[in-house]
């Protein structure tokens, strides 16, 4: 680590740097490997639009810690399906994407271009996948997930269904709640309350469902008044 880059406030007065221990020993710590790096560098020109690149990498961080607590689910398939899922929505109107999102949307009107970009997503999938090098089984397994991982109401399977919670869980992660209150005109709270309700209904693992209500629960400290009164030292605040 570059000590310049430190904080310039060290309140204990000593150097304590040498005893943080290295990366690889810490559980939960994640980066991309040279395959999801692979996947990710051609997927980003497709998900420049609504912050998916944003909500796509902050999905992959959630599908890496789901994986460790559910390890019959395989990570050469969820990885690069939570990466591509929303790459499909390149192909739609940014202003009716977010229609076609919003709550209480009308599907009869709106539904189609959900549909869209899903079989476009397992297009745009199926042709960066085939680039990088994967096997044309998992290939065809990641598709078929992609196509489908919002419209589809039940899980084709264990990897299915950690995709989709890891594409839920981000609407209760800070980086979902503030990006749907300027969405769709909320205060915080209100965002907060909206995703929060739309994901626990649509979750599938037990261990996702605890993720949510870790998630919600310190949103919930992060809004309150308690939290906005806490004593703040002067050498902390500048």
């Amino acid at each position: 680590m570059n000590t310049a880059s430190r904080p310039p406030v060290n309140h204990l007065g000593r150097d304590v740097a040498a005893l943080v221990p290295p990366r690889e020993a810490v559980a939960g710590m994640i980066d991309m490997g040279e395959r999801d790096a692979a996947i990710w560098r051609l997927a980003q020109p497709y998900l420049q639009t609504r912050a998916n690149d944003a909500h796509s990498l902050y999905a992959w961080g959630i599908a890496r810690a789901l994986l460790d607590v559910i390890p019959d689910a395989q990570e050469h398939i969820v990885l690069p399906a939570i990466l591509l899922h929303d790459s499909g929505w390149s192909t739609v109107d940014e202003r009716e994407a977010l229609e076609s999102i919003a709550p209480g949307v009308d599907k009869e009107v709106w539904g189609h271009l959900t549909i869209q970009h899903e079989k476009e997503g397992a297009r745009i999938a199926r042709e960066i996948l085939t680039e990088v090098g994967l096997p044309a089984a998992d290939i065809d397994e990641i598709a078929e997930i992609i196509d489908g991982h919002d419209t589809r109401l039940t899980a084709l399977s264990l990897n299915d269904a950690v995709v989709k919670d890891a594409d839920k869980l981000w609407r209760v992660s800070p980086h979902g709640v503030a990006t749907g209150g300027p969405r769709f005109g909320l205060w915080p709270e209100e965002s907060l309350r909206l995703n929060a309700s739309r994901a626990d209904r649509e979750l599938f693992t037990p261990e996702a469902k605890a993720m949510s209500r870790v998630l919600v629960a310190l949103a919930c400290v992060d809004q309150s008044e308690e939290r906005a009164n806490c004593y703040v030292r002067e050498d902390d605040a500048g």
